[in-house]
C-alpha cells in the first residue's frame, strides 16, 4: 500500500495558474511561489467583495483518538467529490504547524487519495507565513524588553509582562525560561516563557483581521505587560505596530494551491484549537465565499473545540453564517471510545461500538444546539463491517441527522460522492437557524460555564484563586463582552484526557485566564492544557529525510 507521500509525490499537478484560471483568476491577481503554489492580490480580493456569497460548509469531527478520523481528508475528498458532481467548491484550510509535523500527529494535507499538493512544501516551511507571524512576534517581544533597558519610559512591571516569545516547534524545556542574564548591557534578569506560534496572539489577529486597517488596530490592542499602577500597556504604545505590520504584510494574503483532482484550495493561517481558536482566516474564507458556490471549510480536533469556537468566535467576530455541518466519525474511533484497545479494533465489536458511540451522540447534540443541519459521515475504514455502518447510520438517522459514508481515502473524489450528494441534498431541503451558544451580555465567568456545561457535559465548574482575580480584573478593563477561547485537551470531552465516551457531571478546572485583546477572546486554560507542546519519546522527525535527489521521504 503507498504512504499518502508516495501519493502525492505521484501525483501530476497542472500549474497553479491554470488552477486560478478556472476560478476566473488572471495571472495578473497572483503572486507566485513557483509553479504551484500562489498567494491571491489584494487587488483580486477587492474585486470579488460584492460578489454574491455561496453556501458555508463546516467540517468537523468527533475527539480525536490514536485510531484516527480523517477531518482533512473528509473536507479534501468532499471538495473533489464536488467537482465531480460539475459543482464549483472551494476548500479553505489551516496551514499545518511544523511543531506536529516532526512530534507525533504528522502534517494536515489531507490523506491518501484525498490530500492538497505539494504536501511537503505545505507541511514543512510553504509561503512563509507562519516564519513571518513567529518574527513579528517576537520583534514585538524584543522591542517590549529594550523599552525597558532603555529607560521604561512606559513605567513597565517587569513582574507583569505576560507577551511571551514563541517558535512554530514543539520545545518543552521553553515554556519556562530566564532571560536577561550577562552584563548589565544584555538586559534585565526575567522570567520569561515560549508559546508555540500557532498558539500566539498574532496568529490569531492574522486569521480574525479583515484587511490591513483592521490588521494594524487589532496589533495595536495587544496588551504585552502591566505598569506599576496596575494598567495594561500596549504593542500600540511600544510604537511597534508599523514593523510588525510590514512583516505580516504578505502573510495577510491567501494561498491558492490544488487537490490531487485541481480542485482549488485557500490555505491560509494556522492556530491549533486545543490551545487557540483553530480555524483558517476569515479573509481566505471570505473570498472562497465570493470565488464559488461552496465554500468547504474545517475546524480543529472535535467539534467540542474546534466547531464551538468556529461559532461562537469566527462566525461571531467575522458574521459569517454557516449552511451545514459535516461530522466525521470512524468506526474505529467509536469502538475507541467504547473501551477497546487500538490492537483489537479490527474485529466486528457491536456493544464496543454502541458503548462508544455516545461521544459521537453528544457532538450532534452539541452541534444542534447552533440550529445548523448536521451530516455525519463515516470515514470508511476496510475492516468496517456492514453490521457496525448500519447500526451508526440508524443511529444519526433516529437523532434527525442525514448520513453518508466516505469513501475519499482510497478513492478521492469518487468515493466522496455519496456525502456530496448528502450534503446538497440537506443544503437544498433543510434551512440553517445560525445561532451562537451565549450572548455577548453574559459575564465571562457565565461564558465559561455555559461553554463548560452545555458543550462538555460538566457538572461543575471550579475557578482557582488565580483565574477569578483575573476574570475580575479583565471586566474591570472592559473585556467582559468577548468571547472566551476555551484551551482545553482534545482527547475528551472533558479536561481530563483519559475519560473518554461521555463524560458527564464532571468537575472542570480552570486554572489561569488571559486577554488576546487584539484577537477580541479571552483565553482560558483548563487542566493541565500546555501552550508550548513537547516532543514524544520517539518523534516523527526520526523518520524524515532527504535522499541524494532531493526527494523528502518520511513525511505524513
Amino acid at each position: 500500500m503507498k504512504t499518502d507521500i508516495q501519493i502525492a509525490q505521484e501525483a501530476i499537478m497542472k500549474p497553479i495558474t491554470e488552477v486560478a484560471a478556472e476560478l476566473g483568476i488572471s495571472a495578473d491577481d497572483l503572486e507566485l511561489y513557483g509553479k504551484y503554489k500562489a498567494k491571491i492580490s489584494d487587488e483580486y480580493m477587492k474585486q470579488i467583495e460584492s460578489n454574491p456569497d455561496g453556501k458555508l460548509i463546516l467540517v468537523t469531527a468527533i475527539n480525536p483518538t490514536p485510531a484516527g478520523e480523517g477531518k482533512t481528508t473528509t473536507s479534501v475528498g468532499l471538495g473533489q467529490a464536488f467537482g465531480k458532481l460539475g459543482k464549483k467548491a472551494i476548500i479553505a484550510l489551516r496551514e499545518p504547524s511544523l511543531g506536529p509535523c516532526f512530534g507525533i500527529k504528522g502534517g494536515a494535507a489531507g490523506g491518501g487519495y484525498a490530500q492538497v499538493v505539494p504536501m511537503e512544501d505545505l507541511n514543512l516551511h510553504f509561503t512563509g507565513d507562519f516564519h513571518a507571524i513567529t518574527s513579528a512576534n517576537n520583534l514585538l517581544a524584543a522591542l517590549l524588553d529594550n523599552h525597558i533597558q532603555q529607560g521604561n519610559e512606559l513605567q513597565i512591571d517587569t513582574r507583569q509582562i505576560i507577551w511571551k516569545r514563541c517558535e512554530d516547534m514543539n520545545d518543552r524545556v521553553l515554556r519556562n525560561i530566564v532571560v536577561g542574564l550577562g552584563n548589565k548591557t544584555d538586559g534585565f534578569v526575567r522570567e520569561d516563557h515560549f508559546v508555540i506560534t500557532v498558539a500566539s496572539e498574532i496568529m490569531a489577529i492574522l486569521c480574525l483581521a479583515e484587511d490591513m486597517k483592521d490588521l494594524k488596530e487589532r496589533l495595536a490592542d495587544i496588551i504585552v505587560a502591566y505598569n506599576y499602577a496596575g494598567e495594561p500597556v500596549t504593542a500600540g504604545e511600544l510604537q511597534a505596530v508599523g514593523a510588525m505590520a510590514a512583516l505580516l504584510k504578505d502573510a495577510m494574503k491567501p494561498n491558492l494551491i490544488q487537490t490531487l483532482e485541481h480542485t482549488p484550495a485557500l490555505i491560509h493561517g494556522g492556530p491549533f484549537a486545543n490551545i487557540a481558536h483553530g480555524c483558517n482566516s476569515v479573509r481566505a474564507t471570505k473570498a472562497a465565499l465570493k470565488m464559488a458556490d461552496y465554500c468547504i471549510t474545517e475546524a480543529g480536533f472535535g467539534a467540542d473545540l474546534g466547531a464551538e469556537k468556529f461559532f461562537d468566535i469566527k462566525c461571531r467576530k467575522a458574521d459569517l453564517q454557516p449552511d451545514a455541518v459535516v461530522l466525521v466519525a470512524t468506526i474505529r474511533a467509536l469502538k475507541y471510545n467504547g473501551g477497546i484497545p487500538k490492537a483489537d479494533l479490527n474485529q466486528e465489536n457491536l456493544e464496543a461500538l454502541k458503548k462508544g458511540i455516545v461521544n459521537l451522540e453528544k457532538h450532534i447534540e452539541n452541534l444542534q444546539k447552533y440550529g445548523v443541519p448536521v451530516v455525519v459521515t463515516l470515514n470508511s475504514f476496510v475492516t468496517d463491517t456492514e453490521a457496525e455502518i448500519q447500526y451508526v447510520k440508524q443511529f444519526c438517522e433516529d437523532r434527525n441527522c442525514d448520513f453518508a459514508l466516505s469513501e475519499v481515502w482510497a478513492k478521492g473524489g469518487e468515493g466522496g460522492i455519496a456525502l456530496a450528494q448528502k450534503v446538497l441534498e440537506t443544503l437544498e431541503m433543510k434551512e440553517s437557524h445560525f445561532r451562537v451558544l451565549y450572548e455577548d451580555e453574559l459575564s465571562l465567568k457565565e461564558k465559561i460555564e455555559t461553554v463548560a456545561k452545555e458543550i462538555y457535559g460538566a457538572g461543575y465548574v471550579s475557578f482557582t484563586p488565580a483565574a477569578l482575580t483575573q476574570l475580575s480584573k479583565l471586566e474591570s478593563l472592559g473585556f467582559g463582552k468577548l468571547p472566551v477561547c476555551m484551551a482545553k485537551n482534545q482527547y475528551s470531552l472533558s479536561d481530563d484526557p483519559t475519560l473518554l465516551g461521555r463524560p458527564e457531571n464532571f468537575e472542570m478546572n480552570v486554572r489561569e485566564v488571559y486577554v488576546s485583546a487584539g484577537a477580541g477572546f479571552v483565553v482560558v486554560l483548563t487542566g493541565a492544557v500546555m501552550t508550548m507542546p513537547g516532543l514524544p519519546k520517539t518523534p516523527a522527525a526520526y523518520s524524515i529525510d532527504v535522499n541524494d535527489n532531493g526527494v523528502i521521504t518520511g513525511l505524513f
